[in-house]
């Protein structure tokens, strides 16, 4: 089936399902240490209908390393909240968030959502878009 749903708000599709998709929540980040730490980058999609785990679909074998990476489409951001992705940086001690938020949204509630351990500062934030360098270390 072409039209199964992956990201966050998707309907399912997987054998018929109608439920709709949902992210498990992170936990245990380490980004701080090193970002993004795998607890921010692992599968955490899932159906509470049908009850499909996006970290338990078979991934194909390969011939030299038993298993092959298997994209995903990228995960769509919702502007009706705030939402952000993850990028790493060169040095290790930095996370660059880039991200949407809804109209009247404060820079000082967004900074809430995404500031880094050590704080971070803005790079750019208008029209419903951000990008935030988060001191992680």
């Amino acid at each position: 089936m072409n039209n199964l749903g992956f990201t966050d708000g998707e309907k399912c599709n997987r054998n018929g399902c109608t439920g709709i998709i949902r992210e498990h929540p992170v936990e245990n980040c380490s980004c701080h240490i090193h970002p993004p730490c795998s607890s921010c980058t692992d599968p955490k999609g899932y159906c509470e209908t049908c009850q499909w785990e996006e970290a338990d679909d078979p991934v194909p074998e390969s011939k030299y390393t038993g298993k092959v990476w298997q994209p995903q489409p990228p995960r769509k951001l919702d502007p009706t909240k705030i939402d952000w992705k993850a990028y790493s940086t060169d040095t290790g001690c930095t996370m660059i968030k880039r991200g949407v938020y809804p109209p009247g949204t404060t820079m000082e509630e967004l900074r809430k959502v995404v500031n880094g351990t050590f704080g971070g500062r803005f790079n750019y934030c208008a029209d419903g878009k951000f990008e935030f360098v988060a001191y992680t270390d």
